[in-house]
Parts: structure tokens; sequence; C-alpha cells
């Protein structure tokens, strides 16, 4: 049977814990949290100074965690939401017994090393989270917390508790000052996410000077009426008292915070309790001092070897759990044959979704269909899959998320379909939690409101998730809601971000193409730039909408096969261009029309299709696109024409937006003809 610290309860002095011991391995956190820091001149070593007992007390009382395989699928979840403390992360990490050598500490911050300014997913081994931007961290865990009940949901059978993790984390000041955390913060309570636990480092400094000049609320109040279960520690240094306070933490059915009041830069005798202590090394003479003050003599990045056995004997408990979960994982799958082919994709992938034009719906000749509704029936055709997910920041009926086969999201029912409320910003972060799961999420909103959720989908990119949002409403032909709704510079903008595909189809058949790549992709992002306004279909019969998975093709070719100007265009604006095509062609202009759907796609082509598709020596080129039009020189050059939109939209029937802008087949014809001349292959 499982001991009480085996299963995360403190067991107190009377089994053994040395507080010696415990106080020189805290006092080596804190050493080699300095020596990092102090050895790159550059970093923050305030934090890991002031919260090194917090950790401490979490990684060896608490925390589930095998060094020897990071990726156990049934460990614990830290998160360092403050992740400037990144040296703080990395010390446990090395002292635990991770594959972080010492001399990767010794090169923190520095080109090529595993130990960069804040930690970063998929770099250092047992990093669950990139973090730095303030509140990323905290509502990321948010999501892992709620992955881990759908995961729970989907995989658990009487006897066989295959999930039982929990989230960890140490959370700032700064990040409760962020908008994010609250949105989260609140959809935590609301969801009653009880295995997740944070650990507050009330320290009361920010860069400016004491938090009191900005930041004076009762946060453990706000917490508590938001839902969430609080108890504070007044003093960081009482392991005793840290720990139960965890204790009660994991205890508690609702999601939890522990306060502890920590002084950044602890014993540092110049700069604790100062903004000094933030984000600027100690330097050498307060080093020595600091370290004196600690009564710590061992060289820098040294640490005694019987300290350094302690600490890596912490990851035993983990260890242990690890190995009777193996056991139990064993057993269940002779249970529940059916099962475990479907925990096993979960737990180690891959985590695609396959899916075959024969699955799918398709739309033919005469057919007419907003892409946002083209989307939601890709979706019910792929319900089935186990490791899907998704909702809406409140906009389900409108970007067509929700999936009626899954129930919902709730406490007490744990459906599929996600609700996020009003929250765009906590959403983005909660589906990057749930991809660090092993869900494939997907969330949806309007374009405009990407802006919201954008450092959220940079994050994701960054990380190589699988993360899909579902953005409607994706241009002026939301129409009625006027220029406070109509995206202009949102896709530009998006198209930015490194590692995400922007998908924007050009009918229901391009959508559904749209979703087989952005479910079978693996190593990124992709966001769906969809329609409120119904389009006319692109009959396959007809036209090569398969090719939509290249980023870009030749959608229809000059009758002559040897056009004199080609039109291109993505979304809505492809129809526009084909009517302009036949209108070129019967003037006596051989016209090709172009679909760039996902430009990034489109880039990673072999040269030779992209030239196929875009010869370089037929310049004579207009791009259409209800948007900015700055990105599209990348496709059009100097000789060709963009018709786009450089200003904010307007309120009235879409159909009058377009032609008050110039969104017109006559406007389009015009442009063509003015660029003809001298611009033949």
């Amino acid at each position: 049977m499982a001991t009480d610290v085996e299963k995360g309860r403190p067991a107190g002095r009377q089994s053994g814990y040395d507080r010696d011991m415990e106080t020189r391995a805290v006092t080596a956190i804190r050493m080699l949290a300095i020596d990092g820091v102090e050895q790159a001149n550059s970093g923050h070593p305030g934090l890991p100074l002031g919260a090194a007992p917090m950790a401490y007390a979490l990684w060896s009382r608490f925390l589930h965690f095998d060094p020897t395989d990071p990726a156990w699928p049934n460990r614990d979840r830290f998160v360092l939401s403050a992740g400037h403390g990144s040296m703080l992360l990395y010390s446990l990490l090395n002292l635990t017994g991770y594959e972080l050598p010492r001399d990767e500490l010794k090169h923190f911050r520095q080109w090529g090393s595993k130990t960069p300014g804040h930690p970063e997913y998929g770099l250092t081994p047992g990093v669950e989270t990139t973090t730095g931007p303030l509140g990323q961290g905290f509502a990321t865990g948010v999501g892992m917390a709620m992955g881990r009940r759908v995961l729970a949901a989907q995989l658990n059978r009487e006897g066989f508790p295959v999930v039982d993790w929990r989230v960890f984390g140490i959370v700032s000041d700064g990040d409760l000052m962020e908008g994010i955390s609250s949105e989260s913060a609140s959809l935590a309570g609301h969801l009653q996410l009880g295995h997740l636990i944070y650990l507050y480092d009330d320290n009361h400094i920010s860069i400016e000077g004491n938090t009191e000049i900005a930041f004076t609320e009762n946060v453990e109040a706000r917490f508590q009426a938001l839902g969430w279960h609080t108890v504070g520690v007044d003093d960081a240094e009482d392991l005793d008292a840290l720990s139960a306070a965890l204790a009660a933490a994991v205890e508690d059915p609702r999601p939890s915070l522990v306060r502890v009041r920590t002084h950044i830069g602890f014993k540092a005798p110049h700069v604790q309790d100062s903004p000094k202590a933030h984000g600027t090394p100690l330097g050498p003479e307060e080093t020595k001092l600091t370290k004196a003050a600690y009564g710590w003599t061992a060289p820098p990045f040294t640490v005694p070897a019987e300290v350094e056995q302690h600490l890596l004997g912490l990851a035993q408990r983990g260890k242990n759990a690890h190995a009777r979960w193996t056991a139990l994982y064993q057993k269940y799958g002779a249970a529940h044959p059916d099962l475990a082919p479907v925990a096993e994709k979960l737990f180690w992938g891959p985590h695609v979704i396959p899916t075959t034009p024969a699955e799918l719906p398709v739309w033919h000749e005469g057919d007419s269909v907003a892409t946002r509704t083209a989307s939601g029936k890709v979706l019910a055709a792929v319900a089935d899959a186990p490791g899907l997910v998704g909702g809406s920041a409140d906009l389900a009926p409108s970007n067509d998320t929700r999936v009626e086969a899954w129930g919902d999201f709730e406490p007490g029912a744990v459906g599929k379909n996600l609700h996020f409320g009003v929250r765009e910003h906590a959403m983005g972060a909660a589906l990057n939690g749930m991809a660090l799961s092993g869900l494939r999420p997907y969330g949806g909103t309007f374009l405009i409101f990407s802006d919201y959720m954008r450092p959220a989908i940079r994050l994701a990119a960054l990380m190589h998730l699988p993360t899909i949002y579902v953005f409607t409403h994706d241009s002026i032909g939301l129409g009625e809601d006027g220029p406070t709704h109509q995206p202009i510079e949102q896709l530009a903008g998006l198209r930015t971000v490194p590692g995400l595909y922007v998908f924007r189809p050009a009918d229901a058949n391009e959508t559904r193409v749209a979703w087989q790549v952005a479910l079978a992709r693996e190593d990124g992002p992709v966001a769906l730039a969809l329609t409120r306004q119904k389009l006319p279909a692109l009959d396959p019969d007809r036209y090569p909408v398969h090719l939509a998975a290249r980023g870009g093709y030749v959608l229809r070719e000059a009758s002559s096969g040897h056009p004199r100007v080609m039109l291109l265009a993505t979304g809505s604006e492809v129809s526009l261009v084909l009517s302009a095509q036949e209108r070129l062609e019967a003037a006596g202009t051989p016209t090709r029309v172009v679909s760039l759907p996902c430009w990034e796609l489109f880039r990673r082509a072999p040269k030779a299709y992209r030239d196929e598709v875009l010869p370089p020596g037929l310049t004579a080129r207009v791009a259409v696109e209800a948007a900015s039009p700055q990105p599209w020189h990348e496709w059009v050059g100097p000789e060709g024409a963009i018709l786009g939109i450089d200003h904010f939209g307007a309120s009235a029937p879409y159909e009058r937006i377009y032609a008050e802008f110039g969104l017109t087949v006559e406007h389009v014809v015009q442009l063509a003809q003015q660029v003809t001349s001298g611009g033949e292959a």
C-alpha cells in the first residue's frame, strides 16, 4: 500500500524529514539560481531567492515526477507561470535528476543552451509549457486541468484511474494583475477544477516599486468570490506550514490558491524587498554577502555531495508512483482492450486525426453555403475522434462549433462541448493547455476578436502545438454589425506569426480540405477564417479543390491554356474573380484564376510547383481580398495590382459594402486590363 508521502500527503517530521538537510537543500536551490544569473550577467535572482522554499515543499512532498521519463502520462504537471524566475526551475530540474547537466546552468541565457531566459516547452526536459508573458502560464494550467478532466472521463474506468494527475504551479503578483488570469480563474472556479493548485508568490514587489502603487486588492477574497479554495502562509520559510496548506489544497474539490508571503531577494542584504532584486544580477559583492548570510561556502555551481544525494532522492516518490501506474496500465489494457488503443494514442501520440474524403461532406454545383456552416458539418462528421474537443467564446451558434452528439463540459458533466464564456484570451491559453495534455482542441470566435487572444496564439506557434482556431465573420461580408466587427488587418497580422497556418477557404469544399489539414497537423496551430455569408460551392467534379491542401493552386485555367493575366484571391473573393475571368475571357483576354487559401502551405511547396501555379514570367497579376492589401505584394510583384481594403468598414448589407468599396467584378476586370500590357509569360 502506498504511504501518505507517496500519495502526496505530508508525513511530518516523525516520518524522517531532516530539517537541517531540508534547509540546506533549499539553500542549494537558491545558490544555483543566483550562480546562473551571475554567470550570465543577466536574469532574475529575486524570485528564486524568495520562492525556493515553496518550490522545495511542493517537489519534495507532493509533486509526482520521474526525471527518467519526463513524458510519463500520469505525472503531475508543474507550471512556472512567473517564467522570469526560470533559474528556480532549472535548478530544480538539475538537482532532481533531469537530463539538464550543470554545464547547462552555467550557460544560462546563452546561445544554444537548454536554459533560455524563460522556460521553453520542447527545449528543456521537464518544462511543461512555455512561460514568461505573465498570465499565460496561469491560464495554460487551467487548460491542462480541463484536459485532465476530459481525458479522465474518456479513459478512466472503475478500478482503473489511469488519468489521475494534478496541475501545480507558481504564480506571481504580475500574473494575477494580468486580465487573462482573471478570465481563467473565473472559468476554473465555475468549472470547479479541483486538480488545479497554484502557489502565489506574494512578495509585494513589482518592477516599478511596491505593488501597492497599482495592486491593492484582497487577492484571496477575489479568488474566493471566483469559487476557489484559498489558504495563506505568512512565512515562506516554514516548510510545515507550506505542506499543510498544500495538503489542504490537494484534498479540496475546488481549484486552490495558496498565498505565500515571500520576500524577493531573500537575505540579499542590500536588495531584499526591493525592485532591484527582480531583474538584475546581484553582482559579485552582493552575491558574496548573500551566500555569507546563508552560511554557504561551496564554490559557484557546486553542491555538497550529501545535499545532491538528498535532492536526487526527491524523485523516488514519483518513480514509485510511475511503477505502480505502469502495472495498473497493463491490467487496464487487458480489462479494456477497446480503450487501450485510444489511451495509447492520447498518451503518446501521434495526435493526428486522420480523415478520408468518404467520411466528410461534399458540396456540388448549385449549393450555396457559408464556410462557417460547412465547418460545422465537417466537425459533426469527425465527432467520434476521441481526442477532439472544443467550443467557443460564447459564440457557438454563430461559429457553428457545437457538436450535438457530445454534450456539455460543465460542473458535474464532462461532455466535449466547451463553453469559455466571453473570454477569448483565456480560451486561447486553455486550448494550449489541452493540447499539451494530448487532446486536439479547437476554439471559436469572430476573426476580429483574434486580437484578444493573439498572445496565446503566438505561444501555440512557438510551442508547435496543434491547436485549431475557428474564426468566423471573416471580413466586411458580415455586413450590418459594422466596422467594430469587420476585420481588416487581422489576416495580415495572423499571417506574420511564424508557424501558424492561416486558411481562408473559398467555399465549403475548400473548408473541408482545410479541416483535413488542421486535423492532420501535429507541429503547429491552424487558423480557419470563415464567412458569415453564403458562397457558391466549387464542385469537385469541375474544380481541383483537393489541391487546396497545397496552399495554392490553379482553380480554373485560361481557355486557351496560355493566360495573359492571373487573378489571385482567397475566401469569398474567389467567386468574385471567377466571374471576372468569364468577362475577361469573353473580351478576348485569356485569364487564369488562382486560389491561395493558405499561404504558409504554399510557401512550403516545392519551387517547381509554385512556379507552375504562378509562372515568374507572367507578371500581369491582380490580387483580390477583402482585407489589408499589404501582404499581397509577395505574390503580385511590382507590376501587378492589389484590390483590398486599407480603411475600416461600414455598417450596411454586405452587398452594398462590397460595391461601395470597389470589390466588384467590374473593378477587377478594369485592373486586369490595366496590368495586362507587358505581363505575358
